[in-house]
């Protein structure tokens, strides 16, 4: 252990640790191993603790990046379901009282199909980021909120993750047939009377920018969830770093 990086620590440990509310959590009980309390996990190398720790991260980015990139995974998630875009929904709402209510929806699930072909791509990205993470990142993360590590992955990988999506939703989109029934959404509703146009859209940057959004809104949900519930102590080395 290194003994003398954790003693410079130490003074600004005591003092984040002696005004931050107690939160009886998964994460909570890392921080006994800093050494700065007694009880299960005291005395643990820095090494171990971040072993533990990306063990716990591991654990959550494959479970948001399963949950996503499923069959479904967005669509019948209401909190990462990608409707549709903002200035398309006036022309769209038109077309269902017109009767074109199925075209309208299929659209929308076919923007859904394409967001989670792209998920797994994300896995080498948050891979790498736990490979490079350092004992101060980890330290960062285990005093941060609910969503720490989640942000410190945003920052890592985000455009990384973009960029990776990008050519799989465009690719995709073509597949499942997004960029065809958005032509014909417009070509529809342009033939009504005096329903004016809805112009073009950049539909390939839009599905990319909300499938990355869900994935990481999701791995947050984990997160928050590996902060709290006990049952995610599954393996002997987190239940030596976090265990009670």
């Amino acid at each position: 252990m290194k003994f003398v990086r954790l003693l410079l620590f130490l003074p600004m440990l005591l003092l984040v640790f002696s005004v931050t509310p107690c939160r009886a959590g998964f994460f909570d009980n890392l921080t006994k191993g800093l050494g700065l309390s007694g009880g299960p996990g005291s005395g643990l190398d820095d090494t171990t603790i971040v072993r533990g720790l990306k063990e716990a991260l591991s654990t959550g980015t494959a479970r948001a990046v399963n949950s996503v990139s499923q069959r479904d995974g967005y669509f019948n998630n209401e909190m990462i379901k990608i409707l549709l875009p903002e200035k398309v929904r006036t022309a769209a709402n038109l077309l269902g009282k017109v009767g074109f209510q199925q075209e309208v929806d299929d659209f929308v699930l076919s923007m859904n199909r394409a967001a989670e072909k792209a998920a797994p791509k994300a896995t080498e990205h948050f891979v790498a980021a736990l490979k490079s993470m350092t004992f101060d990142d980890a330290r960062k993360i285990l005093q941060g909120g609910n969503t720490s590590a989640t942000e410190y992955f945003k920052q890592k990988t985000g455009a990384k993750i973009y960029d990776s999506f990008k050519p799989v939703v465009t690719s995709n989109m073509r597949e499942v047939g997004v960029t065809k029934r958005y032509a014909q959404m417009r070509e529809t509703f342009e033939a009504i009377p005096f329903a004016g146009t809805i112009g073009s859209f950049d539909l390939e940057n839009y599905v990319t920018t909300k499938a990355v959004d869900g994935l990481f809104a999701m791995l947050g949900e984990e997160e928050k969830k590996i902060r709290t519930d006990p049952a995610a102590r599954g393996t002997e080395l987190l239940r030596k770093v976090f265990g009670k």
